[in-house]
């Protein structure tokens, strides 16, 4: 059973810093999709970044494109988003989730940060930026 545990949450300032961590188990990491979204009160579920296990292949939606970084480390079956010059509107409730690749997928895209295509999700983090 895939189990996906969200921590780094927190409050912090605009123009601030965070580190959100997914640790999963019970699954291996060889060739997995693995996306984080967030969801604002009121407003629908939107994926913000992507990372392919098996290439490292990442995409990023425009609203935080150039601000978040999304990485691996295959080791600790763990991927991060290091979020940064973080705005009032990043405040949010951010999930991992994942779902195996089908062979042969190594570039990640936009189709990616459907919330739809993914079976496995984490509880959630809580992130608030302060004005």
């Amino acid at each position: 059973q895939v189990q996906l545990v969200e921590s780094g949450g927190g409050a912090v300032q605009a123009g601030g810093s965070l580190r959100l961590s997914c640790a999963a188990t019970g699954y291996s990491n060889s060739r997995d999709r693995i996306t984080w979204f967030r969801q604002a009160p009121g407003k629908e579920r939107e994926g913000v970044a992507v990372i392919y296990t098996n290439s490292g292949s990442t995409y990023y939606a425009d609203s935080v494109k150039g601000r978040f970084t999304i990485s691996q480390d295959n080791a600790k079956n763990t991927v991060y988003l290091q979020m940064s010059s973080l705005k009032p509107e990043d405040t949010a409730m951010y999930y991992c989730a994942s779902r195996v690749l089908p062979s042969g997928m190594v570039v990640a895209s936009s189709r990616d940060l459907a919330e739809g295509l993914y079976k496995y999700w984490g509880q959630g983090t809580q992130v608030t930026v302060s004005s």
